[in-house]
């Protein structure tokens, strides 16, 4: 004999039920939609206008850092200030803007760089003074070229820590303001030298 369900009264599991399920599932995709929103809406202008990821490639930058080197890369930081000596910086090669480089900052605005007879030196107002670089080049022998330039505002003079094998300042000139990308300021990998990039003492 089959047993009959009042009309009365409410079907456990029936239509009702279902609505409740519904609404509670979609409460819930629309919260984890939120969350990933607003993630989101944080991390992308971080990741593309504050901070980038760069890998080394090539040896410009022995002792200091080697090809597969993971390093991170603060956008931000030079629209508020301008560059100092001894900054890690990527750039755009300013010769060809698509091809990106890893450098040292030596030579800021309003200074003249020579290089002669392996040293480097800055002149300002008159002034001189010989780059000490052992502090972060110990091995240093000398730096190879000829060089006597004076920069304008917004010009700056570059060198790779790999002073026989670098393609920089030396070889094509000054590098405008406007194609530093930013400075490097934390290495993640290889895990062993994870840290933040010292800037050196002169």
């Amino acid at each position: 004999m089959n047993e009959q369900i009042p009309s009365n009264q409410p079907v456990i599991g029936g239509q009702n039920s279902d609505k409740s399920t519904v609404k509670k599932v979609a409460g819930g995709i629309w919260e984890l939609l939120k969350i990933v929103l607003i993630a989101a809406l944080i991390v992308i202008p971080i990741r593309y206008f504050v901070f980038q990821p760069y890998i080394v490639k090539g040896d410009s930058m022995v002792p200091n850092f080697h090809s597969g080197e993971y390093l991170i890369v603060d956008e931000l930081s030079y629209r508020l200030h301008a560059p100092d000596r001894g900054d890690v910086i990527v750039l755009k090669y300013p010769l060809d803007t698509t091809q990106r480089f890893i450098k040292r900052v030596i030579g800021l605005p309003g200074e003249t760089v020579q290089i002669q007879n392996g040293t480097v030196s800055i002149v300002k107002d008159g002034n001189a003074m010989t780059l000490n670089e052992k502090n972060y080049l110990p091995n240093l022998q000398g730096t190879v070229g000829s060089v006597n330039i004076t920069l304008q505002n917004n010009q700056y003079f570059v060198l790779g820590d790999n002073r026989e094998f670098s393609y920089d300042s030396r070889g094509w000139g000054i590098l405008p303001k406007g194609d530093i990308i930013g400075r490097a300021i934390f290495r993640v990998f290889p895990l062993p030298a994870l840290g933040y990039i010292a800037e050196p003492t002169y």
